[in-house]
């Protein structure tokens, strides 16, 4: 732990003015920007700390949101999805005006009900570079994006993988109402086997039934 300077006193927590929330440090908290047209800012807290005249500071280290990231928001991140980026500041503890939670994206996805105060994070973020970690993540789909919460996926009984209702060309609603799923590739390897072990259409003594008519 770095050593406090000299008329600076560690402190276990803070109390959120105006609440009786309680911050200590590992929390998630949600910080007021400076616009007041933006939405808080999210950060994990460092450090809590008291200066000769009890002014609270926080140090900080930032989460992101996509669209305040190099790259920008893409199309499979979740809306509450944030990056743990390696950008830490001080901020005054006036600032925090509630606590949040961000989740791993495992338990995110086991969440009945997301809250306001829900987020999650699946990256580290390189707020000088852009670099994310990890830098690959698994694909899903005929589309091949990364998964995101919010949307609806269906999955295939025969391969197993994970498809959008839209690539598949239904709608949300059809995809809602379905008990079994087999993916456009699944669906003609099903429809071969069926056609090499099927048995014939008619029986093979037909033919010779006709024959037999027709000489009457």
């Amino acid at each position: 732990m770095a050593k406090t300077k000299p008329g600076k006193k560690d402190l276990d927590s803070y109390t959120i003015k105006g609440t009786n929330k309680v911050v200590k440090v590992g929390d998630c908290v949600l910080m007021r920007p400076s616009d007041s047209d933006k939405p808080p800012y999210v950060a994990r807290v460092e450090k809590i700390e008291a200066d000769h005249r009890n002014n609270v500071r926080v140090r900080v280290r930032w989460y992101y949101r996509p669209e305040e990231s190099i790259g920008g928001r893409r199309q499979f991140h979740g809306a509450k999805e944030l990056f743990l980026s390696d950008h830490y500041d001080v901020q005054s503890a006036h600032t925090i005006e509630g606590k949040c939670t961000v989740h791993s994206f495992k338990n995110y996805t086991k969440l009945e009900n997301v809250g306001a105060e829900d987020y999650f994070c699946r990256f580290e973020y390189k707020a000088a570079t852009g670099g994310f970690t990890p830098d690959r993540v698994a694909v899903y789909c005929k589309c091949e994006m990364p998964y995101n919460p919010d949307d609806l996926m269906v999955q295939c009984e025969g391969c197993k993988d994970w498809f959008h209702p839209s690539c598949m060309g239904m709608s949300i609603e059809q995809a809602k109402k379905l008990d079994h799923f087999l993916c456009s590739d699944c669906n003609s390897e099903d429809d071969a086997k069926r056609s090499l072990n099927g048995y014939p259409a008619s029986p093979i003594s037909e033919p010779k039934v006709e024959s037999k008519r027709r000489k009457r």
